[in-house]
């Protein structure tokens, strides 16, 4: 998968901001203001952080050994970096995105839910 492909998949999801929050290179998505996709835009291969269950991630970084690992500059119990394309099958990335959204949706606070469920 593209990096312009994942970038505009990430936006398809409700609620969905990207912005360059720590510097001009690092591009970030969050969901209501909560992180839940980075990606060092200057980093090659093109890979992204990905917000991951703990259990998951160990199968995931087993599985996909050297594609999938542990979260560059982020908590390695529950993030990972994949490397987006390099290899792993497009419709897996998409999976990842859409599991790493849920954790961050699933956390709001009920105000924030709120928030989102009327957009």
């Amino acid at each position: 998968m593209h990096i312009e492909a994942f970038r505009e998949y990430c936006l398809t999801k409700k609620g969905v901001t990207e912005s360059f929050p720590f510097d001009e290179s690092t591009l970030v998505f969050k969901v209501m203001g909560k992180m839940f996709a980075l990606s060092g835009l200057e980093r090659l291969p093109a890979q992204a952080n990905l917000k991951c269950d703990p259990d998951r991630s160990v199968e995931l970084r087993a599985q996909y050994d050297g594609l999938i690992l542990p979260g560059y500059h982020m908590s390695k119990l529950h993030w990972n970096t994949v490397l987006i394309d390099a290899g792993l099958p497009p419709e897996l990335i998409r999976e990842l995105i859409d599991h790493s959204y849920e954790l961050v949706v699933a956390k709001f606070s009920k105000k924030l839910r709120q928030e989102w469920e009327s957009l």
